[in-house]
């Protein structure tokens, strides 16, 4: 059931979908597009008018090249959050059964039903030969009789009703539900990345589309218990450094190319960015180009750094 207004579990879901809604730089209609579920069923789960199923989150976060495994958790404590707080089901008393016709004969009328008198056996002759004169039978009122045949006639209009009834409910379209549409095949303009090699440098990889799909080189939890990733997506010739699960005022800093490369730095500045994530800006970069991710603590605390190759998948290299 559609709530008037989100739990606070299900409001902090629904402003981690906005953010990354956000970072796809995709609108309602082109998330439609690239997923399978409608332009209206994304703005409720945006907005926390509904939760979404865990398909949708996943989806979602896919187009934004982050991992499902915080949402897909938020998701969870507000389904257990809405089931703690549902109401009991209201139970519904079950249908009169329909009397049959025949059992209200007579009901009310203080009387038994009519019934034919007994017939007399003859008798003997008088000694005139003549038979006695057999008494006249003698008939009930007719009030009562009416009202038991007018009692009969409503019990069956009754019966009558109630099996119409069951009948056209059984009948009755099963309740509209929004159901996912079959997954379209999105244009290369609509979802494909928007930067190639040199135009990529120094820009977002979110708002470029780089950020979908992207290969993870090497990561590094740190001290703190933060975690930095090293990205890089081939098509667009570019990578990047992210890091989660930082607190305020961490900073994570990226440089590609030796020391001679721009270094991109992203800092930890709200409660919303320690929740979910923080990214640096992209640097072009080719096969195997070197490249380097650093921790720095906002507590103070040595720098943590690591470094890994373009194109290479492998372990954290700590430099």
């Amino acid at each position: 059931m559609t709530r008037s207004a989100p739990s606070p579990p299900g409001a902090r879901l629904a402003a981690v979908l906005r953010e990354l809604k956000d970072r796809t730089g995709l609108s309602l209609a082109q998330l439609a597009d690239a997923t399978t579920f409608s332009k209206s069923s994304w703005q409720r789960y945006l907005n926390g008018g509904s939760l979404p199923p865990r398909s949708a989150v996943v989806e979602l976060c896919r187009l934004a090249g982050e991992p499902a495994d915080h949402p897909l958790a938020l998701l969870d404590i507000a389904r257990t959050d809405r089931t703690s707080h549902d109401p009991e089901p209201a139970t519904t008393e079950p249908p009169v059964p329909p009397v049959p016709p025949g059992s209200l004969a007579g009901e009310g009328t203080g009387s038994p039903p009519e019934t034919a008198p007994p017939a007399t056996a003859p008798t003997d002759t008088t000694a005139s030969g003549t038979a006695p004169t057999a008494p006249a039978p003698t008939h009930r009122a007719s009030a009562p009789h009416r009202r038991t045949t007018l009692l009969t006639a409503l019990a069956s209009l009754l019966a009558l009703t109630l099996a119409l009834g069951a009948l056209v409910l059984l009948h009755l379209p099963p309740p509209h539900r929004d159901q996912a549409r079959p997954a379209p095949t999105p244009a290369a303009s609509t979802t494909g990345p928007l930067c190639r090699h040199r135009s990529c440098q120094g820009k977002d990889p979110l708002t470029t589309r780089c950020g979908a799909g992207p290969e993870t080189l090497a990561e590094h939890e740190t001290a703190t218990g933060a975690w930095i990733q090293i990205r890089y997506n081939p098509v667009c010739g570019a990578s990047w450094a992210r890091m989660w699960g930082a607190a305020l005022g961490d900073r994570v800093e990226f440089r590609a190319g030796g020391t001679d490369g721009t270094v991109h730095g992203a800092r930890v500045t709200n409660r919303t960015e320690a929740d979910t994530y923080v990214h640096t800006l992209m640097s072009v970069v080719d096969l195997r180009t070197s490249l380097q991710a650093c921790f720095v603590p906002a507590a103070g605390g040595p720098k943590e750094c690591f470094g890994a190759v373009a194109g290479v998948t492998t372990a954290a290299t700590a430099l």
